[in-house]
């Protein structure tokens, strides 16, 4: 099940969620110009969870970042082009609504802040790993959060893949986010956390964290669990 779009327009440009994507964007393009050494940007950019609190196990050869700052750089930097094109979807159909929700400002704490639990996560889940985590799924993860929060009445259009065919759905958004939490939940545990491939539960830390910061973050005049609201000239 894959969504393509939401019926939640809104009011105002959500420069940062656009300006969050061209990075990421424009950070993947940087990757592919680096050729066969692309692999040594996961090591100098990716977080990884064993040098948090063992600094001096950074590769002394490379011009490693301090990893305070790889939590963050690591949001950036993307593994492949079906990682990048996947996280950019969902920030594209769910981040605008809550950039308008908390405002511009507020909108990127709560990413940043999003995206530092989901590292966090995965380190306490993780402590030995020196595997690097790359990627902008956690702190997307917390802006699902925010939108179960906000908007689980708004209509999301999916589609499903069956057998060669793929068949357009419209239902609720809390039944999206709440089938894509299981599926992250259902994948953490059956996984180890030092096995490599997705970070489950940097989805699962994302996630919680961006509903716990939701109720600090939003705007007061938005409600939780609102209707959907029909905008524009007709509503």
């Amino acid at each position: 099940m894959i969504p393509i779009s939401d019926d939640n327009p809104v009011r105002q440009t959500p420069f940062f969620t656009w300006a969050i994507i061209a990075v990421c964007v424009a950070v993947y393009v940087w990757e592919l110009q680096q050729g066969p050494e692309m692999g040594t940007v996961f090591l100098q950019y990716g977080f990884m969870p064993k040098t948090l609190l063992s600094p001096q196990l950074i590769p002394t050869d490379q011009a490693a970042w301090p990893t305070p700052v790889t939590v963050f750089t690591s949001m950036f930097v993307h593994g492949g082009i079906w990682h990048l094109a996947g996280n950019m979807l969902y920030l594209w159909i769910f981040g605008n609504n809550i950039e308008e929700a908390m405002g511009h400002a507020r909108f990127v704490l709560f990413y940043l802040l999003s995206g530092v639990a989901a590292a966090l996560t995965m380190a306490f889940m993780d402590p030995a790993s020196t595997m690097p985590m790359v990627g902008a799924s956690g702190a997307i993860s917390g802006v699902l959060g925010a939108y179960m929060l906000l908007y689980p009445r708004a209509k999301v259009t999916v589609i499903v893949p069956i057998l060669i065919v793929f068949y357009p759905f419209r239902i609720s958004a809390v039944w999206v986010v709440g089938m894509w939490f299981a599926m992250q939940l259902l994948a953490a545990a059956a996984s180890t956390p030092d096995s490599p491939g997705v970070a489950w539960w940097a989805h699962i830390g994302g996630f919680l964290a961006g509903m716990v910061l939701t109720p600090f973050l939003k705007s007061s005049h938005v409600p939780f669990f609102g209707p959907r609201s029909l905008r524009g000239p007709w509503g």
